[in-house]
């Protein structure tokens, strides 16, 4: 993996990491609309069907992933075909699993067979990683609406990956300040070795040493481990003032090892691999309160009218409701994006798309805010350039593909509910 070339400096205020970048402008073909732009916008600029890929976790660690993400997935599609503004999508929606399953395999195969211009997805960085190269020699955009890993920003990509997710540089600086700002001197970490695992392990550290404290301890385990006593032994041996689990589903197991060790929930802080509703999940649910316990996970507190929307949407298709809205958004937002981005360049050509990402964005150009599809639909088939703002934040791809405004959340299991709250 190569070094970051892009210069980006976060800022943490309260839980609160803003990216910043010089947004320069991707240059690219675009391919001739079917119809010319009208003048006044009373009919689409182009008439195209978009086929569109979903590579989401439906099973494996990240299968809790699922539903919030195929949810905003799925209600941004239909949002997009009941507007009847120059774009049509056609959807295929595959499993993901994770990189011990490696369902991807089959999926991938699958939607490649299928012509898909775009995918959005994969969820885990370490699959995206799998797949990026062979989408990007098959001409397919991918779009992830999780992966966090910092060397996607210098993936040799020829500009066909984005994602509306931030770094782990963000939450890993927002996560090592909250320890610190919490008062603890002292820090153990558990933590999955992996590119994410370790990627925010290192930041938590370097954050977290940088503010006066020290991590007295780390243990980290292999992506399949179902056993982790020996990692919780490390850090009970070490008596740190606070413990970071940096895993996905492994929390399940791993919390009351801790718990027995003698380290309360009050000491625990967690990821967006492993903060969620666990008592909304009676399936899940832990037979202790975690009650204390905090975390971090990327993205703005949602409008009520998006969550209603999205769970209307996603019952009506036949499912249970969502009970975790992570990444719900930032799945929405990449759908929007893919199909204004189609739209502008009159093209559902993978690489024609990838070329107005970064304009409908508002990452180049001078574009017109808007905040839904069919808004800005209308600004591109009357002839201007649509800047979309979403439920995820403003987005504003920089030339490597990545947001340069994020939100990282800070929560904590407030009750003996096992729900999180919001604290910033």
């Amino acid at each position: 993996m190569n070094a970051l070339k892009g210069s980006r400096t976060a800022r943490v205020f309260a839980g609160i990491a803003l990216l910043s970048a010089s947004a320069l402008v991707i240059a690219g073909c675009s391919s001739t609309p079917s119809e010319e732009p009208s003048d006044g916008g009373d009919k689409p600029a182009a008439d195209l069907t978009l086929k569109l890929g979903s590579l989401l976790p439906q099973t494996g660690a990240l299968a809790f992933l699922g539903p919030p993400m195929e949810s905003g997935v799925g209600l941004a599609v239909e949002e997009i075909n009941e507007a009847d503004a120059g774009v049509t999508i056609e959807l295929t929606a595959e499993d993901e699993g994770d990189t011990d399953t490696k369902a991807f395999e089959t999926s991938i195969t699958k939607l490649q067979g299928a012509g898909v211009s775009a995918i959005v997805g994969a969820a885990a960085s370490g699959v995206s990683r799998l797949i990026l190269d062979g989408n990007v020699s098959a001409g397919i955009l991918q779009i992830s609406a999780s992966n966090t890993g910092p060397d996607f920003t210098d993936w040799d990509d020829d500009g066909l990956y984005f994602r509306t997710a931030p770094s782990d540089l963000l939450q890993g600086e927002v996560l090592g300040n909250l320890i610190a700002e919490d008062g603890h001197k002292t820090l153990g970490v558990i933590y999955q070795n992996d590119a994410y695992g370790t990627g925010l392990f290192e930041n938590i550290q370097k954050t977290f040493e940088g503010a006066g404290g020290e991590v007295v301890a780390n243990a980290s385990y292999n992506v399949g481990d179902g056993q982790f006593d020996a990692q919780v032994e490390t850090i009970k041996a070490a008596n740190p003032d606070a413990v970071a689990i940096v895993s996905f589903d492994q929390f399940k197991t791993i919390a009351p090892l801790l718990l027995n060790a003698g380290i309360t929930p009050d000491k625990w802080y967690l990821v967006d691999g492993n903060l969620s509703d666990y008592g909304a999940k009676p399936d899940t649910n832990f037979s202790f309160s975690l009650k204390g316990a905090q975390g971090t996970k990327p993205g703005p507190a949602l409008e009520d009218d998006f969550v209603e929307r999205l769970q209307a949407s996603w019952t009506a298709a036949g499912n249970e409701e969502v009970k975790d809205f992570t990444y719900a958004a930032e799945a929405y937002d990449a759908v929007v994006l893919v199909a204004l981005a189609s739209l502008a360049a009159g093209s559902t050509e993978g690489a024609d798309i990838a070329a107005k990402m970064q304009e409908v964005s508002g990452g180049s150009g001078d574009g017109e805010k808007c905040t839904s599809f069919a808004e800005c639909a209308e600004i591109i088939n009357g002839g201007g350039t649509a800047d979309y703002d979403g439920y995820s934040g403003e987005v504003t791809f920089d030339e490597n593909g990545d947001p340069q405004g994020a939100t990282i959340g800070t929560y904590k299991y407030e009750g003996d509910d096992n729900l999180i709250t919001r604290t910033n």
